[in-house]
């Protein structure tokens, strides 16, 4: 704003001597909808209120803590015993966020739409009647990530039902984020038969929106789960435990491996599993101590609960290889923390269904290597026929670029569509896309190989449009893309000398 000069003296005026710029969006920020054991802030119910988290112990502070997941153990003739989980205690959000933290994992949204109670209900997660669940994510633009654990959960058909919606809700709604989904009944090994888990996930999730999503499997044998979170009250029928246990001191007094005197003790300690007002964490070690079968059964519960969905712990790889090396870089061949193996085990003539099938429906694998560890060894969308959307790198360096630019021409709205403009404009653009050339996001020998921005009357307008007040901004780009297979020819030749 020009200065009014009507008082003798000295005026300054400050000139900005470079462009507006554009700044990154954030990438590495996922939103998880589920169920939490509360959500409060203060006083305040939190349910179905997107809110912003960076830690697990911020996450304690709103939403409390584990589920108590129960399961009822029984005489099985093969076997020792046999366990069957309660399905209504058991909620995947928790234990899947702690898998989060543990593979690099930091900023995120937590939806909560329920307690521990009632169990998972698809109408909850994905409630368009009352804007919840999913919904509630339609007015928060930063998450770039969308992911449901609890949805494996539900019955079949909801479940892939809700992973339609998420895809819908990233393609259609949104554009801007894309879906990890789970495959449902992942910890189970390929039939390669009509009810192979991957035939039935890829019929199931449809065929729209392909490219804003993308799913990995086995489910993951995992640590989050240790010891000291298990105990006898997580099984609900306590009379078959003590059943069980002492069955179990009977034959061993009968093979004289113990002695009456201290049968009798360890029965006493038995009859305390009915007791409302024993001490969990003594009675539970003296058990611990003095039963093999007791330990048998509490080291089945915390495998069984160590049994989770990948596409949690995969945001958190994602989020790890965002933040250290960037959106562009592929987030396989990289080692998944606090996992002792996939549930199943995929060799290479597995994965090549997984990887190329003829309808493009890529799932990604995470595989155990000799001498390596657990590696994600898979970097494709859904849309695996797309030349363009094959790879999830080149989807969310593209979501990137897109909403980086467009947060940044915001302010230009309105502005005199005229020439300085234009090259206020395309400058701003074109010193963004050079430095996302620089860190390696863009392909080519020089700026002009990786990208172009073109803008101005009778080279991307007509009058036509400027009299209508659009302005239109053409960028292409030259986005790099994963070196999947990597082909090393070797002959032989003639000695020279």
């Amino acid at each position: 704003m020009a200065q009014v000069l009507a008082t003798p003296g000295v005026y300054i005026e400050e000139k900005s001597a470079f462009p507006s710029s554009v700044v990154a969006v954030a990438t590495a920020v996922p939103a998880f909808v589920g169920y939490t054991e509360k959500a409060l802030r203060g006083n305040k119910s939190i349910i179905n209120v997107p809110t912003r988290i960076t830690s697990l112990g911020e996450y304690h502070q709103y939403f409390g803590g584990a589920p108590k997941v129960t399961f009822e153990v029984a005489e099985d003739e093969k076997e020792q015993f046999s366990l069957t989980v309660n399905s209504a205690t058991k909620y995947n959000l928790y234990n899947n966020l702690r898998l989060f933290f543990a593979n690099g994992g930091s900023t995120c949204y937590i939806v909560s739409v329920g307690n521990y109670t009632g169990g998972v209900k698809a109408g909850e997660l994905n409630d368009e009647e009352n804007e919840g669940g999913i919904k509630t994510l339609l007015k928060e633009p930063e998450p770039t990530m969308l992911v449901i654990p609890d949805a494996v959960l539900l019955e079949k058909a909801d479940c892939y039902s809700l992973q339609q919606a998420m895809l819908q809700h990233c393609g259609l709604d949104m554009r801007s984020r894309v879906a990890i989904l789970d495959v449902y009944d992942g910890d189970k090994p390929r039939t390669m038969a009509e009810d192979d888990v991957i035939n039935q996930f890829r019929e199931g999730v449809g065929n729209n929106f392909l490219q804003w999503g993308a799913a990995y499997y086995p489910w993951l044998n995992t640590t989050i789960v240790s010891a000291d979170d298990v105990n006898f009250t997580n099984v609900s029928n306590a009379d078959g435990l003590a059943g069980l246990l002492t069955k179990e001191v009977d034959e061993m007094l009968k093979n004289e491996e113990i002695k009456e005197k201290r049968a009798e003790l360890i029965k006493a300690e038995i009859a305390l599993l009915s007791n409302a007002d024993a001490d969990v964490v003594t009675l539970h070690q003296t058990l611990s101590a003095v039963s093999p079968l007791y330990k048998a059964i509490m080291g089945d519960i915390r495998n069984s609960l160590n049994v989770l969905p990948p596409s949690v712990g995969m945001a958190g790889v994602i989020s790890m290889v965002d933040n250290s090396v960037g959106v562009f870089q592929s987030p396989a061949n990289v080692s998944v923390g606090s996992v002792v193996k996939p549930s199943v085990n995929i060799t290479n003539t597995i994965q090549e269904d997984l990887n190329l099938p003829l309808n493009g429906k890529a799932v990604n694998a995470i595989r155990s290597f000799p001498g390596k560890g657990v590696l994600v060894w898979g970097a494709r969308t859904l849309d695996g026929n797309s030349m363009d959307w094959r790879y999830l790198s080149v989807r969310r360096t593209v979501i990137m670029i897109e909403q980086s630019l467009k947060a940044a021409t915001e302010a230009y709205v309105f502005k005199p569509n005229v020439v300085n403009t234009w090259v206020t404009v395309k400058g701003m653009m074109t010193n963004f896309l050079t430095d996302q050339w620089k860190k390696g996001a863009l392909a080519g020998s020089s700026p002009e190989d990786a990208f172009s921005v073109d803008v101005g009357l009778g080279v991307t307008m007509t009058p036509t449009d400027i009299l209508d007040g659009i302005m239109h901004i053409s960028v292409k780009l030259a986005v790099v893309r994963p070196a999947e297979f990597i082909v090393i020819t070797i002959q032989q030749q003639m000695q020279k000398s």
